[in-house]
């Protein structure tokens, strides 16, 4: 007797999800998408680390603010004089060391994902660079104020992100190129922008290698609202575009045959968190090295084998805050630039990366 053998159809096998994640069905199944705890949870801790950083970086100062008064003094209740530090100086700083955080590190894991480098970052490939010499160029040659300051760091920014993906482009950007005309660019910049401080008088080329550095003195509400719209509107882009970078991670020829139209992703993606890039810049000056460790730090919380644009985000924020507090309180009597802290965390993990990914090319 034959029997007759039906093929299982392709439906009735049961899908396996990826190692570390759960399938998400909000709407009664009809949107699906698969969530890792562990990234969720990672996010989470940073996120109320940022928030209990900034209460204490708002009621710290010449003048303290009681812990216990500071979620009424952000909602304009208690003593006047808290509610007239908290809102009006510390608040607005506070708001602006977490938007610029999180768009240096959202900028800098679009960065490493293109590249597949964990140096391609913008410090490292020349975006920041860029932006930081457009800006002095419209502090010494046009004598410009903040407005002008900003247009011309991300004139800067974009200038040079154009320049780095021409020259870099061949057959696709390769990691190891982009790096390399990065770094190369970068250090013509230097150049530049050290030229036009000689050529500077003195007032101007002060205030500019004051700028250099890296601040977050005396920002206000102009500064929270600049930086945080840029984020929402950029950083919106690149997390739509976070699942083809994810895709590109992989091999330009595996993306594409994913249905990826990579050299357009490519284009998108280096514009827009270049854009990012000159708009926290703008904000905050050229602060080094978030860029560069918020999204490795991300990566190796949340055990992730590609991009966190989230994780990023929340790292790049956690890390400027904290390191701001440093700045204001920890180190000197007076406040040092942000980026004076930033420059030494950053050396520091840089160094160590170095070290590992050394250890592990002799072992």
């Amino acid at each position: 007797m034959n029997k007759t053998l039906t093929p299982r159809r392709g439906s009735d096998r049961p899908r396996r999800t990826p190692r570390g994640t759960v399938p998400v069905r909000p709407l009664q199944g009809r949107l699906s998408f698969l969530a890792r705890p562990r990234t969720l949870v990672v996010c989470l801790v940073l996120a109320l680390t940022g928030v209990l950083t900034l209460a204490v970086s708002v009621s710290v100062g010449d003048y303290e603010v009681p812990l216990a008064a500071v979620p009424g003094a952000i909602l304009g209740y208690g003593e006047h004089l808290d509610v007239f530090f908290v809102q009006g100086t510390r608040l607005p700083r506070a708001l602006t060391a977490v938007g610029v955080g999180a768009a240096l590190g959202v900028a800098g894991a679009v960065f490493q994902s293109l590249s597949r480098n964990a140096l391609g970052s913008p410090d490292i490939i020349g975006f920041t660079s860029g932006a930081a010499t457009g800006a002095v160029a419209v502090i010494l040659v046009f004598g410009a104020g903040r407005l002008g300051i900003s247009l011309g760091a991300v004139a800067g920014g974009l200038a040079t992100a154009a320049a780095v993906y021409l020259l870099a482009m061949k057959n696709g950007v390769q990691g190891y190129r982009l790096v390399l005309v990065g770094i190369g660019i970068s250090a013509m910049l230097s150049s530049v922008r050290d030229y036009l401080m000689t050529r500077a008088e003195l007032t101007d080329a002060l205030g500019a290698q004051i700028w250099m550095i890296g601040s977050l003195n005396g920002r206000g509400w102009a500064e929270v609202v600049a930086v945080w719209a840029a984020f929402v509107l950029l950083g919106g882009v690149l997390f739509a575009l976070g699942r083809r970078l994810r895709f590109m991670e992989l091999g330009e020829d595996t993306a594409r045959g994913l249905g990826v139209d990579t050299r357009g992703t490519q284009i998108i993606a280096f514009a827009t968190a270049s854009a990012l890039t000159g708009a926290a810049i703008a904000v905050a000056g050229p602060i080094g090295f978030v860029a560069l460790a918020a999204p490795q730090l991300a990566r190796r919380l949340t055990r992730s084998g590609g991009t966190t644009l989230a994780g990023a985000a929340a790292m790049g924020a956690t890390l400027l805050v904290v390191a701001d507090l440093v700045a204001m309180r920890a180190l000197a009597p007076t406040q040092l630039p942000v980026g004076v802290v930033t420059a030494v965390i950053g050396g520091t993990y840089l160094i160590w990366l170095l070290y590992t990914e050394w250890r592990g090319g002799r072992a």
